[in-house]
C-alpha cells in the first residue's frame, strides 16, 4: 500500500510503500526529499493500516 505523509525533517510531501501483511513494524528509510534518515512505524488490524507514525531518528 502505498502511503502519503510529511516529512519531519523537510516538510515535504513524501511517499513510501507499506507492506500490510506485517501486523507491526518498525524500520528507519531515507526521505526521497532531503535524504535524512526518518524511523516508520505503523500497525495493521484486519488487513487495515491502523497507526502510522514518522518521525525523526535521533
Amino acid at each position: 500500500m502505498e502511503h502519503a505523509f510529511i516529512c519531519p525533517y523537510c516538510w515535504e510531501p513524501i511517499t513510501m510503500l507499506l507492506d500490510l501483511s506485517v501486523r507491526r513494524q518498525s524500520y528507519v528509510e531515507d526521505c526521497e526529499v532531503c535524504c535524512n534518515p526518518i524511523e516508520v512505524s505503523y500497525t495493521v488490524e484486519d488487513g487495515m493500516l491502523a497507526s502510522f507514525e514518522a518521525e525523526r531518528l535521533e
